[in-house]
């Protein structure tokens, strides 16, 4: 017996209208392709999205999208005004990617595969964003809810999800969003339910210093780093919930023959579950308070000791979406009607934030295949057919969402 998710897709998938728009993505998917390499070869590191954010803009103007904007965080936000009860419906993709100022960014096409740092990861998701408005447009598709749609800033890294905070704590919005999905990564048959918690440390040692020879002797702050990755290395973390942690990047000192006067090193924990993310974070703080008392221990402080600053570069929360919740049954319906295996997971990504407010909130794929994101040979394969399945399989879930009038 077919359950009611399963059903709502089915009369979206069957209906004129989704015929029409399914249609309207098929003829225009090269279009979609020179949106995703235009949108590509602008860099767009982590609080440097802006020239990105403005050509994403001038691309949905011509949408008719309503209350166009580029909030104050970055974010660009626009509405498609539905004919319901004023429901909000988030649908999002990020514009900032992994990559330096100055990473070559220039799309190598060899055949259906696309070649560039960046994008899939999460690039191609912002064209698929655009291909999806016109193909409503297209079809003459009413909803019944508002939909948001929003290119946003700060979810890779040390953005530390400042787009989404902002669209969600502070931004004329705020409150307003009743459901949520971030289109991220190509891959249509992962959707993600859990969001995985982050804390991120800089940590650095500082001491007086001196020459390696003559103040032989003098506590050294890279010996009390060194012992405080060495003592995490042998934590022991649950598997489940899946909990981590790492010593990332490290740099410091400043000769060969010099004792160092400071030292840093940046720290990642996470962990599926906030309870496990917390007690790992206060097993980690008390780390780094003992190596740095074992090492004025050990050595001498006659010059002074060695200290640490704790500095939280990154605070990710978890959160979780009910896999019984209806935004999720109606994902899973309207993706596996169109032929993938659909199965549930973990990821940090930008629903943790609504996810952690107790806002219904989903993370999908925007279609076709890649890999290797977060490299510099990342690559995406634009081939029509199995792309186009999964920009249908997406745009039901929106519809399913939204409901269509």
């Amino acid at each position: 017996m077919s359950t009611h998710a399963e059903m709502t897709v089915q009369r979206i998938l069957d209906s004129d209208t989704f015929r029409r728009a399914a249609e309207t993505l098929a003829a225009e998917h090269e279009r979609t392709v020179e949106d995703i390499i235009r949108l590509t070869e602008i860099e767009s590191p982590s609080f440097t999205e802006s020239v990105r954010a403005r050509s994403w803009y001038e691309m949905a103007k011509e949408h008719g999208l309503t209350d166009l904007e580029i909030d104050a965080e970055g974010n660009v936000t626009g509405i498609r005004r539905g004919i319901g009860n004023g429901q909000l419906i988030c649908v999002a993709a990020h514009l900032d990617t992994v990559f330096p100022a100055g990473t070559n960014v220039k799309v190598r096409r060899q055949g259906n595969k696309l070649f560039a740092p960046g994008i899939g990861d999460d690039t191609r998701s912002l064209a698929v964003l655009l291909a999806w408005i016109r193909a409503m447009d297209a079809a003459g598709i009413e909803t019944r809810a508002d939909i948001l749609f929003v290119a946003d800033v700060g979810e890779e890294g040390t953005g530390d999800l400042r787009g989404m905070r902002h669209l969600f704590q502070k931004g004329r919005y705020k409150d307003r969003i009743s459901n949520f999905i971030t289109v991220d990564s190509p891959n249509m048959e992962r959707i993600v339910t859990g969001g995985v918690g982050s804390k991120r440390y800089r940590v650095t040692f500082k001491a007086p210093g001196g020459h390696s020879y003559g103040a032989f002797g003098v506590v050294n702050p890279l010996f009390a780093m060194a012992d405080a990755i060495s003592r995490l290395g042998r934590v022991i973390v649950p598997a489940k919930p899946r909990t981590t942690y790492s010593a990332s990047v490290t740099g410091g000192g400043t000769s060969i023959n010099s004792i160092p006067n400071a030292v840093w090193t940046d720290f990642d924990l996470r962990s599926e579950s906030l309870r496990e993310l917390d007690e790992l974070e206060k097993r980690f703080v008390a780390i780094v308070h003992a190596s740095v008392a074992a090492e004025n221990d050990v050595r001498s402080t006659r010059n002074g000791p060695v200290t640490a600053d704790l500095e939280l570069i990154g605070d990710r929360p978890a959160g979780h979406t009910s896999e019984s919740c209806e935004l999720v049954q109606l994902a899973k319906a309207a993706i596996s009607a169109k032929g993938f295996e659909v199965g549930f997971a973990t990821s940090s990504t930008d629903a943790n934030i609504p996810m952690s407010l107790g806002i219904p909130a989903i993370k999908i794929g925007s279609g076709g295949y890649g890999a290797r994101e977060h490299s510099l040979d990342e690559w995406i394969d634009v081939e029509p057919a199995t792309s186009l399945r999964g920009m249908e399989a997406g745009l039901a879930t929106l519809l399913a969402v939204a409901g269509v009038a």
